[in-house]
């Protein structure tokens, strides 16, 4: 999986999120994962938005303090 830090943040709290995501490989992992985030970290609906970009791929948006985490899926 590829990270790209376009937030920029600080390189340590990047590389630890990195960490954390690399671990994540079906959406319902990410899901998952997001829900389970301390209150605060992610907002209650998850998910913010879908972009559909073909008929098999989507970006899935997702609001993470004070960014968004957007992950490819297919």
């Amino acid at each position: 999986m590829k990270f790209t830090n376009l937030a920029g943040l600080p390189e340590n709290e990047f590389e630890v999120l990195e960490k954390e995501l690399a671990k994540l490989k079906l959406l319902g992992q990410v899901l998952a994962w997001a829900g389970a985030q301390p209150k605060g970290v992610c907002l209650p609906q998850i998910v913010a938005e879908v972009v559909t970009q073909d008929e098999f791929t989507h970006d899935v948006v997702i609001p993470y303090k004070d960014f968004f985490l957007v992950f490819d899926t297919t």
